[in-house]
């Protein structure tokens, strides 16, 4: 069994969570690609905007018709800090099978100050995102030494889209039908999510 990671606070979820996760899971043959919402990550100070209730049931009914695609509400469970080293853990002990960490190559400058990288790499491989124009190369001089023969790459083309860009759309009443899907954002408009009033 392989299984794919992709964590976030996923406030909203939206079309480039999608189209990661599909992808990955295409290019490295995955089982499996589990969304796992952090409680609070302890690298972002804001807390999310959204309650984690619903931040749960957007990623559910953005993934809903994907196969291969499920939901882990761990994180938000166990409370606290939303560490990885902990999730993978956590999950080692539960699932049998091969673990890849999702993350695009942007994000990998910060890896350095995770909790428990060595252990981590032990658990896990990384399956990075490149988007043009970060290359393997660049890439892998971001990666600690433990994770460097355990990344895979995954190409894919550049997508400008953020949950931050979202929430400042929908709080400007700007259309955000591009950005998220329509499951998302029916659910965005029912529960009034993201808007000051």
């Amino acid at each position: 069994m392989k299984i794919g990671i992709l964590g976030g606070t996923f406030d909203p979820p939206h079309i480039g969570h999608l189209k990661i996760a599909l992808t990955v899971q295409s290019a490295l043959e995955l089982d499996e690609v589990l969304l796992l919402p952090a409680n609070q990550n302890p690298l972002k100070q804001r807390r999310s905007s959204a309650s984690t209730e619903h931040r749960l049931a957007m990623v559910k009914t953005m993934i809903s018709k994907y196969e291969g695609l499920s939901l882990s509400d761990m994180e938000i469970t166990r409370g606290g800090m939303s560490y990885t080293v902990d999730t993978l853990g956590e999950l080692s002990m539960i699932r049998q099978a091969e673990f890849w960490f999702i993350m695009g190559a942007d994000g990998l400058g910060t890896i350095a100050e995770w909790k428990g990288v060595p252990r981590l790499a032990k658990m896990c491989r990384l399956a990075i995102v490149l988007r043009p124009p970060i290359t393997e190369e660049n890439a892998l001089t971001m990666v600690p030494e433990v994770f460097r023969d355990r990344c895979d790459f995954v190409q894919m083309d550049p997508m400008d889209v953020s949950s931050t860009e979202i929430r400042d759309r929908i709080a400007r009443r700007k259309p955000v039908t591009d950005l998220v899907t329509p499951e998302v954002l029916r659910y965005i408009q029912e529960k009034r999510l993201y808007t000051d009033s």
